[in-house]
């Protein structure tokens, strides 16, 4: 059965795809406050292109694959509550478009918050995401690309926002160096 894929010498998905950047691909949809506590909660509400496919995976935080179901970032950005992301309607949208396509593995990785300095190879966050994407690649799937949704954190000043394209574009080279695949396909939401 398709429906499993794990760590340990079983199979994983075939296609696998990186989800990185800050809050809003970490999942803020359907994150609300609420007005009593004042504290922001997950509505759970899940739009049809959100919902649990047998042929899409998630690697969760211990590094595991499993059905993927949202929020597909719980446990991984562990700094707010996380709602949906653009992660499953992007694999919806594939297996639609080519039903044959074959499993899909979302290995996510975003953090809210992070700017792009904290996404630079040799950082914490570039250590994780290539730790998790190692975990990924163990049952033989292969790294298709990455969706990327990121740049809010560096809006905020003049000096961060001028750096943003130099530090942005170091980013895309080393990872797709460090993958060591030139058809890396990244994905800018």
């Amino acid at each position: 059965m398709v429906g499993e894929p794990s760590r340990g010498g079983s199979a994983g998905p075939q296609n696998i795809f990186i989800l990185a950047g800050q809050s809003n691909m970490a999942g803020r949809g359907g994150v609300e406050l609420d007005a009593t506590t004042g504290l922001l909660y997950w509505d759970g509400i899940l739009p049809p292109e959100c919902q649990p496919n047998a042929s899409i995976f998630r690697l969760d935080a211990d590094l595991n694959w499993v059905l993927a179901t949202e929020p597909l970032h719980d446990g991984i950005d562990t700094t707010l509550i996380n709602g949906v992301d653009p992660g499953m309607p992007f694999a919806h949208e594939i297996l639609r478009l080519k039903p044959d396509y074959g499993t899909i593995g979302l290995v996510p990785c975003a953090l809210a918050g992070s700017s792009i300095e904290r996404w630079q190879r040799g950082s914490s966050l570039y250590d994780r995401l290539m730790l998790r994407v190692n975990a990924a690649v163990e049952g033989g799937g292969k790294v298709r690309g990455m969706l990327w949704q990121q740049g809010g954190a560096d809006s905020k000043a003049n000096d961060t926002a001028i750096a943003y394209e130099a530090l942005l574009s170091q980013f895309f080279t080393d990872l797709t160096e460090d993958l060591n695949s030139p058809d890396f396909m990244i994905l800018q939401v």
